[in-house]
């Protein structure tokens, strides 16, 4: 019984003074498949309930995001600093070494300036700085880094995107082999594989409404949105996804053939608007779903609206509502992983 109380009293003694050192700092919960390191928790386990990474995970510093890829996942600290855990075959983790994978959080390599965002495709990363450089690493068989057609395949380390010179970028999203961005003026471009009207470009051609596969190696404004100024975008597998300062919601690539559930099919090679959904504030898109944030005349809280089908089949997409009550800071998800951060 005394060794009992005893062990009792030595893990709540360890438990105030974990408490004592996390106070007032943000930190991550994962959970979800473990594979390659991906949750970044130590080990290859998977996580069936979320378990926290502290911030000395980080250097002793406090989380400001996280962005979940295929099997990667990337931690953006208060400070500016980017750490990344999981998959490395393709070098998306941006660190120097020839490390396949890594179980726990590790600091990307090569990234001076401080950073304010980040985004995790399936197999590439980016990071913007606060100046409104972008900077890419990871897979480039398709030109999702915009790097050029000359460009290697596989770039392992953080590296300018210069075709956006001359541009401030503000927000940025990753797909499985696509990318998209937004400037300080709303403008959005992309940039990748251009299969499934993905990239909003209208590759589409053929007497039976065949995609072109074309590639755009560079960043390529996106003609349908030039009218509207777009303030958050998102991108899936095979679709996209962004909000305008309206409100209004618009979404290209296959998603938008036969899964928004509302009415007729839409063209899918452009970007179109979605109709009865309320004003929007945020979007995002998983591998084959769309899940968009509204604001009602309550100023304190949200409603959360899926658009969401099966992968393969002809199961009709369904609208849910449901209330979602803002606790954490950000949250991410892509595959079978992940990640929420926030004060807990």
């Amino acid at each position: 019984m005394w060794s009992t109380q005893m062990r009792r009293y030595t893990r709540m003694k360890s438990y105030r003074r974990w408490m004592s050192s996390e106070a007032g700092k943000r930190y991550a919960a994962v959970w979800g498949n473990g594979d390659f390191g991906r949750l970044g928790t130590g080990s290859l386990d998977s996580q069936w309930r979320p378990k926290l990474l502290l911030s000395s995970c980080f250097a002793n510093h406090s989380l400001k995001s996280i962005a979940c890829g295929g099997a990667h996942t990337l931690f953006l600290t208060e400070t500016g600093c980017v750490y990344a855990t999981g998959l490395n075959d393709f070098g998306q983790l941006g660190i120097s070494g020839n490390l396949s994978y890594t179980t726990e959080p590790v600091k990307v390599s090569g990234l001076q300036k401080e950073i304010m965002q980040i985004s995790a495709g399936y197999h590439h990363s980016c990071a913007i700085t606060v100046d409104g450089e972008l900077y890419m690493w990871g897979r480039n068989s398709n030109g999702q880094l915009g790097l050029g057609k000359k460009a290697q395949r596989i770039v392992p380390l953080p590296t300018k995107v210069e075709y956006l010179n001359g541009l401030t970028i503000k927000l940025v999203a990753l797909g499985s082999e696509h990318s998209i961005a937004v400037t300080d003026r709303g403008e959005a471009l992309s940039w990748g594989l251009g299969g499934f009207g993905r990239l909003g470009h209208s590759n589409q051609s053929g007497t039976f409404r065949f995609w072109t596969s074309t590639s755009e190696y560079t960043p390529r404004s996106i003609k349908k949105l030039e009218e509207v100024k777009v303030k958050s975008v998102a991108a899936g597998l095979l679709h996209s996804a962004c909000i305008d300062v309206n409100g209004s919601v618009f979404v290209f690539g296959e998603v938008s053939v036969d899964r928004t559930g509302f009415g007729e099919a839409i063209g899918a090679e452009i970007p179109s608007m979605v109709g009865k959904l309320p004003c929007a504030n945020e979007v995002s898109c998983g591998g084959y779903h769309t899940c968009v944030v509204t604001k009602n005349s309550s100023l304190s809280s949200f409603q959360t609206l899926g658009i969401g089908a099966a992968q393969m089949g002809n199961l009709a997409a369904t609208l849910m509502s449901w209330n979602f009550e803002k606790t954490g800071k950000s949250s991410a998800c892509l595959g079978t992983s992940a990640c929420l951060g926030g004060f807990f």
